[in-house]
């Protein structure tokens, strides 16, 4: 895989921030030629650096403005009971995010939901049931100070 240059980590920048930017205003910000622009996207899209392009929704117009931070502690750390609970933890649309971790805990959730309500019943009538969680320990966002998509390169 080809090492990023200058042009290619602010073209990554500029995409970052705006996904929607044409090759053509990009080319202009950057002082070049639409054509190059294009054709380092491509690349930069077929050697992996670009994931796809999405849109961010605004978590309060859809009523998902409850933000839980869920710590999972397995019971067995075995590697069918790990491999169970990644597979499953994927079923669950209410989980944003999902990291397995290295220290006191051995994954933590990130859990968007309408209310503390849907949260006690996502986590009494989904989550529990996958097999093998030993303990849950949720805490709950009251303030969020800084959310950023954009890696910085």
């Amino acid at each position: 895989m080809d090492k990023l240059d200058q042009t290619d980590k602010t073209i990554l920048r500029i995409l970052q921030t705006d996904s929607k930017k044409t090759a053509k205003e990009i080319a202009s910000m950057l002082n070049l030629t639409p054509s190059p622009v294009y054709e380092r996207i491509r690349r930069l899209e077929n050697q992996g650096f670009i994931k796809k392009y999405v849109a961010i929704l605004d978590k309060k117009r859809i009523e998902r403005s409850v933000t839980a931070i869920c710590q999972v502690s397995m019971r067995y750390h075995d590697e069918t009971f790990i491999d169970e609970f990644e597979e499953q933890i994927q079923d669950l649309k209410e989980v944003q995010e999902c990291y397995h971790m290295a220290g006191q805990v051995d994954f933590i959730l990130k859990i968007h939901v309408k209310s503390l309500e849907e949260y006690h019943e996502f986590v009494r009538y989904k989550l529990s049931k996958i097999r093998n969680i030993g303990v849950l320990n949720s805490t709950f966002v009251i303030k969020e100070i800084k959310h950023s998509s954009e890696y910085y390169i």
